[in-house]
C-alpha cells in the first residue's frame, strides 16, 4: 500500500496528483475513521483551488452521514486551535502550507487539535486503498453549519498569552508580510489588537502568490527587508501559504535565520522554566541544543515534520519546540506550529526586554546553515538513501539515522533526508564558518547526485 501522508498531510500537484476523485476518496476515507458521535471540523488555506476541494470535502463528509462544521478559510494554526473549541472529533484542512502555487493537500487534526498520529493516517491510507465512498439514505445526510467566530476566537486566545498593555506601551513599528497567504485574515488585525503600527506587504489572499512564492526565505523576504529599511520599522515578519511559520528581519533590515529566533524563545522559555525540556528535528543546528544547555534545560529530538514534535512535546511536556524554518510551537496556547503566536511571543519579549531584536540576538549561539535540495525520482528514494548511508559513514564521529542520515565530523553535520511531499532530497549542512557549511553542503549534493544517476532507470 502506498503511504500517501508525508511529514505533515497529503500534498500533491492539483490537476494530476490531487484531482476531484482522488479528494474525494480520501474525504470517504476521513468520514470511515471519523468519530460518529461528533461533528468534523473543515478548514481551508487560500489557494486557488482549496475552496473548491473544501465543498468537495464538507459535501462527501455529509453524505456519508457525518455533521461537519465549516471554519472557512483560516490560517492552520486557527483551525487547530478551533477544532476542540467547536467540539469535533476530527479536523480536516485544505492546505499545501509552503509548497509552491501549483500544489494543494489534506491535512487531518485530532480532537485535541494536534495533528492526528501515525496510526490514523495509515487507517486513512488504508480506507483511501480501498475506495469505497459511504452513502447514507437521505434522511441520515449529514447537517452543514458555518462557524464564523473562528478568526475572533483565535485571536482572542493569542492576545490571552501576552502582555498586551505592555507591547502597545512600545509603539513598535512592524512590517507583516502575509505572502498572499491565509495570514491576512488574522494577522494584520493581531498586530492592531497588540497597539502595534503595522504595515502589511502581499496583503489580499490570492493563491497565484503574486507577491513572492509561499515559503519564506531569505530570498523571497528581499521586499519585506527592503520595506522595513525604507519605513525605519522596528521588526519585519514573514508567513507562509498557511501562517504555520513566522520568519523575522530586524530593524535594519537583516534576514534572521530561523535558527536563531528558535534559540531566542527557547532559552526565555526554559530559563522561565528551570530546567525543561525543548523538542525540535533532527534537522536544527547545533547552536539551539547550545542556547537551550546554557539556560539549564535539555533538548529532545524527532524526526522532521511538526507531527513528530508535537507529540513529543505533549509525551514530554516540552515548554518549546519545533523547527528551524520558522515553525516554532509554544505548548502554554497549543500544540501547532503558529506563525501569529511566534510573532507575539516575540513582540511581547521584545516589550518585556524593552530590547530591539538585534539587541536580544547578539548573544544567541550561531552557527551558518545551508539548505539545499536534489532532485531524486520517488521510485528509487529508497535505493539512493541506501546508497548516500553506505557513502556517508566510515570515518564520521557520529551517525544518526533517525531521519534520513546525519553525519557528524569534518567541523560541522551534515544530514540527507528524502522529502516527505516532493521528489527531491533535502540536504542540511551545519558550519561554526560559512566555508566549512558550503563544503559539506556541496559534498552532500553531489553523494545524491551521484547515487540518483547510479539507480536512474
Amino acid at each position: 500500500m502506498a503511504r500517501l501522508f508525508g511529514t505533515n498531510g497529503i500534498r500533491d500537484v492539483v490537476g494530476t496528483g490531487l484531482t476531484a476523485p482522488f479528494v474525494t476518496r480520501i474525504a470517504a476515507a476521513v468520514a470511515s475513521v471519523a468519530p460518529t458521535d461528533r461533528p468534523v471540523a473543515v478548514g481551508w488555506d487560500g489557494r486557488t483551488s482549496s475552496d473548491a476541494f473544501a465543498r468537495i470535502v464538507t459535501a462527501t463528509l455529509a453524505l456519508a452521514g457525518r455533521r461537519v462544521v465549516e471554519l472557512g478559510l483560516l490560517p492552520t494554526p486557527a483551525v487547530q486551535y478551533n477544532v476542540p473549541r467547536v467540539g469535533a472529533g476530527l479536523g480536516v484542512i485544505v492546505t499545501a502550507s509552503h509548497n509552491p502555487a501549483e500544489f494543494n493537500g489534506v491535512k487531518c487534526i485530532a480532537a485535541d487539535g494536534l495533528e492526528v498520529p501515525r496510526e490514523v493516517e495509515a487507517a486513512i491510507e488504508t480506507a483511501v486503498e480501498r475506495g469505497t465512498i459511504p452513502a447514507v439514505p437521505y434522511d441520515h445526510v449529514g447537517e452543514i453549519v458555518a462557524d464564523r467566530l473562528g478568526a475572533t476566537r483565535y485571536l482572542d486566545g493569542i492576545v490571552g498569552q501576552v502582555d498586551r498593555d505592555r507591547i502597545a506601551r512600545q509603539r513598535l513599528s512592524v512590517v507583516l508580510d502575509c505572502a498572499n497567504g491565509a495570514g491576512a485574515v488574522t494577522s494584520p488585525t493581531l498586530l492592531r489588537r497588540l497597539g502595534c503600527r503595522g504595515t502589511t506587504i502581499n496583503g489580499h489572499v490570492d493563491g497565484t502568490f503574486p507577491g513572492h512564492p509561499p515559503e519564506p526565505t531569505e530570498a523571497n523576504l528581499a521586499s519585506l527587508a527592503r520595506t522595513v529599511t525604507a519605513l525605519g520599522a522596528d521588526l519585519g515578519v514573514a508567513h507562509d501559504g498557511d501562517a504555520d511559520r513566522a520568519m523575522f528581519v530586524e530593524g535594519g533590515g537583516r534576514f534572521v535565520p530561523g535558527e536563531e529566533v528558535f534559540a531566542l524563545l527557547a532559552r526565555d522559555q526554559v530559563a522561565r522554566h528551570p530546567g525543561s525540556v525543548v523538542v525540535t528535528s533532527i534537522a536544527s543546528p547545533a547552536s539551539i541544543e547550545e542556547a537551550v544547555r546554557a539556560a539549564g534545560g535539555s533538548v529532545v529530538y524527532t524526526r522532521v515534520g511538526s507531527p513528530a514534535i508535537t507529540h513529543e512535546m505533549q509525551a514530554r511536556r516540552a515548554v518549546f519546540g519545533g523547527e528551524d524554518n520558522g515553525g516554532l510551537v509554544l505548548p502554554a496556547f497549543h500544540l501547532a506550529r503558529d506563525g501569529a503566536m511566534a510573532l507575539a511571543a516575540v513582540l511581547d519579549l521584545m516589550a518585556r526586554k524593552e530590547r530591539t531584536l538585534a539587541d536580544l540576538l547578539q548573544d544567541v549561539p550561531r552557527s551558518t546553515l545551508i539548505k539545499e535540495k536534489a532532485e531524486c525520482p520517488i521510485g528509487v528514494r529508497e535505493r539512493v538513501m541506501a546508497r548516500v548511508t553506505a557513502e556517508l559513514t566510515p570515518g564520521a564521529d557520529r551517525v544518526v539515522t533517525l531521519d534520513g542520515v546525519k553525519v557528524f565530523g569534518d567541523g560541522g553535520s551534515l544530514l540527507l533526508r528524502p522529502s516527505g511531499t516532493e521528489p527531491l532530497v533535502r540536504v542540511t549542512a551545519e558550519g561554526k564558518d560559512p566555508a566549512t557549511a558550503r563544503r559539506l553542503a556541496d559534498r552532500g549534493l553531489a553523494i545524491v547526485r551521484a547515487a540518483v544517476a547510479a539507480e536512474a532507470p
